[in-house]
């Protein structure tokens, strides 16, 4: 009986080291091949270049080959729910944002995700404030005139934003709800690229967008940003009047995350999100970050989570307020 019982044991104990020495060869051979960043967006927008850098970055510290992707469309629902379906494997991940998992689930049931618990957030990467942009040749040179020709015109200036109920949509539809005025969101499939483009055609009055899809534009003369939808200066257009500061809570702010289908094995997730936060976490992506209007924010795993979910409550919130449709009329 204690022979047999010693045999048990030992067969165990056999299993046990077996299992963890399978374990460790996993993690130490991930990753084996090249990686897929899938970017839900247009290319020409604010998610590119910061998903590139990232990119770059997590080369250095996986180090892998991660090729590109971008599956635009459907408020950038498609490609995230690509990332969602994707193998749990550690070899597809994706760029996120709290528009379209925290937003999109509220108002679109087919998706394939409803909350955090749906898919695994690897790492948070940026705030993005929003900018409201006018033509250099506007009448308006400071945004106290456009809004007051706003609150004058009710529904008659026409900004064009990056696709409906986007982060820039949204932060317009604050804006109408605190300043109790009415902006008439025009969304474009296309994204923030094919938004100012719209506004340079003279097809809007203004555009609500992101400061590096229109950096090049104001360098160049051809547009002026009247206001940063954020409290205190924005260091990128410090002439920028802060809407925080004006008088107006309308400071809803793009949020950009790293996500991957849930159910990957625990090593692989561990080496991806320690690589994911080294890169962040670099002085390379800060620098970068910072000179193109990005604000760096690394979060681990369930800080993402948990703003994730703090996002979901503000959107519901203002889901009511567009819902009722109580605007200036």
């Amino acid at each position: 009986m204690r022979n047999l019982t010693s045999h048990i044991i030992q067969h165990f104990l056999v299993v046990a080291i077996l299992g963890a020495a399978a374990a460790l060869a996993h993690a130490q051979g991930y990753p084996s091949r090249d990686l897929t960043f899938i970017v839900p967006y247009n290319p020409g927008g604010s998610t590119d270049p910061i998903s590139r850098q990232f990119a770059a970055q997590l080369e250095k510290t996986l180090p892998a080959t991660i090729n590109m992707e971008n599956k635009p469309g459907g408020s950038a629902t498609i490609g995230s729910g690509v990332i969602v379906r994707s193998k749990p494997d550690g070899y597809t991940i994706g760029l996120g944002s709290a528009s379209a998992l925290a937003y999109q689930p509220l108002v679109n049931s087919g998706l394939a995700y409803k909350t955090p618990d749906d898919y695994q957030p690897i790492v948070k990467l940026v705030d993005l404030p929003a900018i409201l942009v006018v033509r250099a040749d506007a009448p308006w040179k400071t945004f106290a005139e456009f809004m007051a020709d706003v609150k004058k015109n009710p529904g008659k200036i026409r900004a064009s934003v990056s696709g409906l109920r986007e982060t820039s949509d949204l932060v317009v539809q604050q804006l109408n709800r605190v300043g109790n005025v009415k902006i008439t969101t025009i969304p474009f499939t296309g994204g923030g690229g094919e938004a100012l483009v719209a506004l340079l055609g003279g097809r809007v009055e203004a555009t609500v967008g992101f400061g590096p899809g229109a950096l090049a534009h104001v360098q160049g003369g051809k547009v002026k940003v009247l206001a940063v939808f954020k409290k205190g200066k924005y260091d990128l257009f410090p002439d920028a009047t802060p809407v925080g500061d004006a008088g107006y809570d309308a400071t809803l702010q793009a949020t950009y995350y790293v996500v991957a289908p849930k159910g990957m094995p625990k090593d692989v997730q561990d080496k991806l999100v320690k690589a994911s936060l080294q890169a962040v976490r670099s002085d390379e992506f800060h620098k970068f970050a910072s000179d193109k209007g990005y604000v760096a924010d690394p979060k681990g795993p369930e800080e993402t989570k948990a703003e994730l979910v703090y996002y979901g409550k503000v959107f519901a919130d203002l889901l009511k307020f567009i819902d009722s449709g109580a605007q200036a009329k």
